[in-house]
Order: structure tokens, then C-alpha cells, then sequence
């Protein structure tokens, strides 16, 4: 086995001016990356981003349209939700949110649907949504800027739609047939 000397471990650019300098251009560039206020649904490698979903995204019903990645239909309360971390949502409320990651999960304990602006049929969010039963509509673009914490709406997880509907003052969730 060949030894390693300790001068192959030593950083190769001894200037720390070229490292501050690297440094301060990441962090520009991370700045920059937070301000994005939506996930694309596709990158291609030549930078160019895509956000809509395919077809319509409100049909002549007035119904967003995303796609159904787990079946079923329930109405409830929107909320929102950027951030897993501190958020809270009671019970049938419908979880709005960029997308998500194993630290989202908790959340689905509570959420009567789900929608997405980003995801497909395999992506977490939708796997999650299916093992727990939970109709779920992905792919819709800016769903957490077309749709409001406290709107009324219906999530139809088997077509793909979502359809704001007068408020009622129930914040429960009703699951439809």
C-alpha cells in the first residue's frame, strides 16, 4: 500500500486571498439562489429552466391543473408552507408547498392533500402521499403564490385538479367518494 506524504495533504493554493476571493463568489451565488422564489420543474444542461407543467394550467372550468400522482379527492383549508421546520398545520388541512424531502414527512401526518409546484410520480412528496393515502396533485406552477393559506379548495389526486371553492368557515377536511 502506498503511503501518502504529508505534503499531499496540504491544500494546493497556499494563498488565502485566492480562497476569500472564492469564497465571496459562492456566497454571491448561494445569495442569489435563495431569492429564487420558485423551483423550475426542469433544467436543461444548457441552463435554460423550465416552470410550467404541461397543458393548460387553469382549464375552462377554473380549475388548476397539475398531475395526479396519488388518487382520491378531498376539500379542506390551504396553508402554505416554505418551511418544514416551524410549521404547523391542523388536521385535513391541504399542505401548498415547493416541494419536499424526507423533512417534510412529519407534516403528512396532519395534511388532508397535497399540492406541489414541482415533482413527478416517483419524486418524494407523491411516494409519501400514496403510502399514507393522501390525494395529491403535483407540477402545479407558483401553487404557493396562486393558492392562499385559508382558501377552501378541492384536490382532485386521480385527474389532476385543483378548484378554489367558497369559503365556508369549516376548516376540516371532507373526503369526497
Amino acid at each position: 500500500m502506498r503511503e501518502v506524504g504529508a505534503d499531499r495533504l496540504k491544500p494546493r493554493h497556499r494563498d488565502t486571498g485566492q480562497w476569500r476571493a472564492l469564497v465571496a463568489e459562492r456566497r454571491q451565488v448561494y445569495g442569489r439562489e435563495k431569492l429564487r422564489r420558485q423551483i423550475p420543474r426542469l433544467m436543461l444542461s444548457d441552463g435554460r429552466a423550465f416552470y410550467e407543467g404541461l397543458g393548460a394550467q387553469v382549464d375552462s372550468e377554473g380549475a388548476i391543473n397539475g398531475s395526479p400522482v396519488s388518487p382520491g379527492v378531498v376539500e379542506g383549508m390551504v396553508r402554505v408552507v416554505l418551511d418544514p421546520r416551524n410549521a404547523q398545520l391542523a388536521l385535513g388541512e391541504i399542505l401548498v408547498c415547493p416541494g419536499t424531502d424526507p423533512s417534510w414527512t412529519p407534516l403528512f401526518l396532519a395534511a388532508g392533500g397535497l399540492v406541489m409546484e414541482v415533482g413527478g410520480l416517483m419524486t418524494h412528496g407523491s411516494v409519501v402521499a400514496r403510502e399514507y393515502g393522501i390525494p395529491a396533485v403535483v407540477g402545479v406552477n407558483e401553487a404557493t403564490t396562486r393558492l392562499k393559506t385559508g382558501q377552501r379548495v378541492r384536490v382532485d389526486g386521480t385527474r389532476g385538479r385543483i378548484v378554489v371553492l367558497p369559503s365556508t368557515g369549516s376548516g376540516s377536511a371532507v373526503v369526497m367518494g
